[in-house]
């Protein structure tokens, strides 16, 4: 059965893609009215939504002025990605390990799922499927600290994540690396689980530089 996702949940995924594309920029207020009209919703979904993505620290509530769209620290955004990919190694390492039948059926649905996405070129779809991939892999840990944990920081790190899948060719890239990591857990790899997970989230060269530039890309227009 599928689950209707809350209308404050769609509300938030809905405003992390326009800050993903740059139609909110960094510093740009948020103004409630304007935001329920163009969602056509009431002001109570629209204020837990811009809740949720202030305590993600995509926005900040600040007194007297609402909701803004929060700039970005490149040297914050790279620590945090940092530890990111060494929690996922850790969750890839154990689930590797503790994984159940039914929990690995699970995830191959999922990655076969993500694969039609990848191969349609339909980002929304992947980027969603891509989310309950890793979400997978973190509770199939089964150690509920760490599953808490890794979910609230990728949950911050969300619309850069799905900033990164705008990059040119990174949605096939994302799906290879996604590919190795199921393998690996499928094989009961531990080794190779976390270190396949670890390379596929750690930011850093290239990939550092290109999400850079596309910050900087919102910026400009903010600007």
């Amino acid at each position: 059965m599928t689950v209707k996702p809350k209308r404050s949940d769609a509300l938030r995924q809905a405003i992390e893609e326009k800050i993903a594309l740059g139609e909110y920029p960094p510093g740009m207020r948020l103004d409630e009215a304007e935001l329920s009209a163009t969602f056509g919703v009431s002001r109570t979904p629209l204020r837990e939504a811009l809740i949720q993505l202030g305590m993600s620290g995509v926005v900040e509530m600040r007194p007297r002025r609402g909701a803004i769209v929060a700039e970005v620290d490149p040297k914050r955004l790279c620590e945090m990605f940092e530890v990111m990919a060494e929690l996922e190694a850790m969750c890839g390492r154990l689930a590797a390990r503790r994984i159940t039948e039914a929990e690995l059926a699970e995830l191959r649905t999922t990655h076969i799922a993500s694969q039609a996405a990848a191969e349609a070129r339909d980002l929304d779809r992947y980027y969603t499927i891509n989310a309950s991939f890793h979400a997978q892999i973190y509770a199939a840990s089964h150690n509920a600290y760490l599953h808490e944990t890794a979910l609230q920081l990728h949950q911050r790190l969300r619309v850069y994540r799905r900033m990164q899948l705008r990059v040119r060719d990174r949605l096939g890239h994302s799906f290879a690396e996604h590919d190795a990591v199921f393998r690996a857990i499928e094989a009961g790899d531990a080794d190779a689980a976390a270190e396949c997970l670890r390379a596929h989230v750690t930011v850093q060269g290239e990939r550092f530089g290109d999400l850079m530039a596309s910050l900087r890309a919102l910026e400009r227009k903010a600007g």
